[in-house]
């Protein structure tokens, strides 16, 4: 799979911008705050229709625009794809696929995978467990549209069930719809934590192995899944937390509050590990990502890596460049000189400067 082409239309910094991808390795550099960042973000609207910032539409569109328009063209195996987006300000954004609009945005997910790949994703072991959930969530969502689903309809009925909590405040009577909202919460809930743990036991077979080589075969790095309440005594949980929840005005128990630990030889890296163990852990865990999405879509993803090689040291750096592969990567920096000192060989470079973009040399560094 491969983004040959990407249009933008009042995107962020950009007034337009039409750029074509080489299918092996694409360089985008240039200094900070120029719009490279950018230029992921919207291929990363295409495949997951979110922004990895977690921004919102209307902060998306240009500041002197009320509506931006992005378009992809997108090879998979013998067939190209062609997907548009039109966000605005004011509106939920609008997504066509070869020309018909869809109804769901979540009938786009799948249809590209991506892999993004940032400095703030090495922080994903210590930092909270939103992040860990995060992770798993967006990976499933890309490749199991019955998780997507589920997970949907879940966080739905949690919302309008922590409505309903602060509600009773003023309408006591209304206590005993609370289990109408149990029961969905249940059905839905058991079904994402049921994947969830298969997830990550596909994840062990992979991870392990990449991590035993990044660390020089001296740790041994295995992921342990920690639900905040066991399938089978959900409903007895929910019941006994009640009083909690209406004290709170929040609901306290099920997967929404789940989390991951990454444990190399007996030691919790979130809380015990070095700062690199737990970049090194980071990096498996990517590169773990690469290889599930081969496996389960039977394709290779697109890999957006943004600024992340100065963040790496540089056994880690050459580890992740030369897993690469003959997987299209789009990768942002602020020079060459990493690529040069790694003789890594490039296939396309462009330079961004404050929203304008020129394509340099080609062929290898």
């Amino acid at each position: 799979m491969v983004i040959r082409s990407l249009e933008l239309s009042d995107f962020r910094n950009y007034g337009f911008l039409n750029i074509e991808f080489d299918k092996g390795t694409n360089i985008l550099f240039g200094d900070n705050a120029q719009g490279k960042t950018n230029i992921l973000e919207a291929i990363y609207l295409c495949a997951t229709t979110k922004s990895h910032k977690g921004s919102k539409d209307k902060d998306i569109v240009n500041f002197n625009a009320s509506e931006s328009h992005i378009r992809a063209y997108i090879q998979k195996q013998e067939d190209e794809i062609r997907i548009d987006m039109h966000l605005r300000k004011n509106k939920s954004k609008g997504i066509a696929i070869d020309g018909t609009r869809i109804k769901k945005a979540a009938e786009l997910l799948g249809i590209m995978n991506v892999v993004f790949f940032s400095p703030e994703d090495l922080s994903i072991i210590k930092n909270g467990p939103a992040e860990r959930r995060r992770f798993v969530d967006m990976e499933l969502c890309q490749l199991d549209s019955f998780y997507l689903y589920n997970l949907n309809n879940y966080n739905k009925i949690v919302n309008q069930r922590n409505t309903l909590l602060k509600d009773l405040s003023f309408n006591p009577s209304l206590r005993d719809t609370l289990n109408i909202w149990d029961k969905q919460m249940i059905s839905y809930g058991s079904k994402i934590m049921e994947r969830r743990r298969s997830f990550i036991e596909q994840l062990n077979g992979i991870i392990s192995e990449i991590h035993e080589k990044l660390s020089g075969g001296k740790e041994e790095l295995k992921i342990f899944y920690e639900p905040n309440v066991k399938e089978e005594e959900f409903e007895e949980k929910l019941q006994e937390g009640r009083e909690r929840d209406l004290k709170l005005k929040m609901s306290c128990v099920g997967p929404h509050r789940d989390d991951f630990s990454f444990v190399a030889d007996g030691i919790d890296l979130r809380t015990f590990g070095s700062q690199g163990q737990q970049r090194t852990a980071a990096l498996s865990l990517k590169l773990s990502e690469i290889e599930i999405v081969k496996k389960t879509a039977k394709d290779t993803p697109i890999l957006l890596l943004d600024d992340v090689l100065s963040e790496l040291d540089s056994n880690r750096q050459n580890y992740l460049l030369n897993s690469i592969g003959d997987i299209q990567t789009i990768i942002t920096c602020t020079g060459l000189d990493d690529f040069v000192n790694n003789r890594f060989e490039i296939n396309k470079v462009f330079q961004v400067v404050n929203g304008n973009v020129s394509a340099g040399q080609n062929g290898g560094v």
